[in-house]
């Protein structure tokens, strides 16, 4: 038996499912599939391989199968699981919920600013996932502990980064949603504020993403592409502000901080983002006027200046095109108001 990770995203990424690729040894006698995938997933469960063949999760030779399938010498077998299983027990909790859209299969959230999206060390509590739990509960009083919406996370935002989150409330609309994010098919536009003035109108930010070699709760960007997981994103100038530009990111490949990494790397940290220096005055004058003036900025909207504006995707049921656009948050909009008007202002006393 020959196994393969050929898309495990490093902890925290976007993208919470990894593919386990299996190919079965010529030697294989005929075992049923879901006692075998047991056997070769460790910590994995009868009931959990069960519940995730019966939702599409595994594939073999490229088709789905039923548990009682029997292995054969030189399967090929396809398998996605949650990334980071060692999950807490999920309190529900009553957390006002930004919700745009919901039906029987999914649903899109608006995540505010300052919110975790699932539960995790030093999060036991407060995030998108424990308002989820206790929204569902009210839906449907009896639903089962087991049910509650953890392999309904199939990508998730920084605590910081506002915008839009899709959830699957059933096992197949996980299932299917995951392989859309697998296969880079899902439209994600987020919108950032960046230190400096980006030269190009716009470009395509190639480099592959890792941990940080010195401070390990940071990434970096390895354009060798020799360390890391392959990471893409394009990038488009939508406005222009001098010291700071609004930019439009296509996320290709949803890698942990990809947006942020990227940007910094060509030289645009996102502004007031204090984890990658963001919180200083990158670029500028001296004067204690300006200084001031950033300041204030920083003070309107005290995060990372990065908002998930768009979400498109295919619905699990329907198969049709879902689209959806979240206007900027009042922190981000505020503080481009405010650059704006400083530009005006140097143009007339210019």
């Amino acid at each position: 038996m020959h196994e393969a990770n050929d898309h495990l995203p490093e902890e925290g990424s976007e993208e919470l499912y990894e593919r386990k690729t299996f190919s079965v040894d010529k030697g294989q006698e005929p075992f049923r599939i879901d006692k075998w995938v047991q056997m070769h997933i460790e910590g994995a469960t009868r009931n959990k391989v069960q519940r995730g063949i019966d939702a599409g999760f595994l594939t073999v030779n490229g088709k789905v199968v039923k548990s009682n399938y029997k292995v054969k010498p030189g399967d090929e077998i396809v398998m996605m699981s949650l990334i980071n299983p060692d999950h807490t027990e999920l309190k529900a909790e009553n957390i006002p919920l930004n919700i745009v859209y919901e039906d029987d299969a999914v649903m899109v959230l608006n995540k505010p600013a300052n919110m975790v999206v699932h539960p995790g060390v030093g999060n036991f509590s407060g995030t998108l996932l424990n308002g989820v739990a206790y929204h569902l509960q009210q839906q449907n009083p009896q639903i089962d502990e087991e049910a509650l919406p953890r392999f309904g996370l199939v990508h998730r935002i920084d605590k910081n980064t506002t915008g839009l989150i899709v959830l699957a409330k059933t096992a197949d609309a996980a299932a299917h949603l995951a392989k859309q994010f697998f296969n880079h098919t899902v439209q994600r536009k987020y919108v950032a504020l960046v230190w400096g003035d980006v030269q190009e109108e716009a470009g395509t930010i190639e480099a592959h993403i890792a941990r940080h070699r010195q401070y390990r709760k940071m990434f970096d960007a390895y354009p060798d592409g020799e360390t890391g997981k392959h990471a893409i994103t394009h990038y488009k100038v939508l406005e222009r502000f001098n010291y700071v530009t609004l930019v439009e990111c296509v996320l290709e490949t949803g890698r942990t901080h990809q947006i942020r990494v990227h940007m910094k790397h060509i030289g645009h940290t996102l502004f007031n983002d204090w984890e990658y220096g963001g919180d200083k005055i990158l670029k500028g004058t001296i004067y204690t006027k300006y200084k001031q003036f950033v300041d204030n900025c920083f003070a309107l909207c005290p995060r990372c200046a990065l908002h998930a504006r768009t979400l498109g995707f295919i619905h699990p049921v329907t198969q049709k095109e879902m689209f959806f656009e979240s206007p900027l948050p009042d922190d981000m909009a505020q503080v481009i108001e405010k650059w704006r008007n400083y530009m005006l202002h140097r143009k007339e006393n210019g």
